[in-house]
């Protein structure tokens, strides 16, 4: 049987990665387009979802340093993130503006025979969003230490 304090831990951290997850997609249907690194960022929340998942399923303590290493991954992604939009160091050449290679082009000129009609291409060094200084990448480095803990507390009392 599972300890009731270390299920309300995963629990609460679980549901903390699926929240983050709706809010990025509540974002995106409001206009606010992910660039790479903010898709990249989602990921292994999902991960973590499954993890949980999984945990609660099969009552197997393994699964707790994977959620923990899950979301420490989304929260480095964002760190990593953060810093390219303060332009602290380089963003990956694909996502980022800083050489100007795709100044005065639109999203339909980078894309040869697209169906779908691009507006605006989001580089990973532009911040579309923010609140008190702090980016949708901050906000998600900063919950995810905590989802980190959550899922450490979790394996300290399974």
């Amino acid at each position: 049987m599972k300890n009731l304090s270390a299920s309300y831990s995963i629990a609460l951290a679980t549901f903390g990665s699926f929240s983050l997850l709706i809010g990025a997609f509540i974002f995106q249907a409001f206009g606010y387009a992910p660039c790479a690194m903010c898709l990249w960022q989602r990921w292994p929340h999902g991960v973590a979802i499954v993890i949980g998942i999984l945990f609660f399923i099969t009552n197997k303590k393994y699964f707790l340093p994977l959620g923990a290493i899950s979301v420490a991954t989304t929260g480095g992604i964002g760190a990593f993130h953060v810093g390219v939009e303060q332009k602290w160091w380089e963003g990956p050449s694909s996502c980022t503006n800083s050489g100007n290679a795709f100044a005065g082009l639109s999203g339909n000129d980078l894309l040869p025979s697209a169906p779908l009609q691009v507006e605006k291409i989001v580089f990973c060094d532009d911040i579309v969003w923010e609140l008190f200084g702090i980016s949708m990448a901050g906000y998600n480095f900063l919950i995810s230490i905590a989802l980190v803990a959550l899922w450490i507390n979790g394996l300290r009392r399974a």
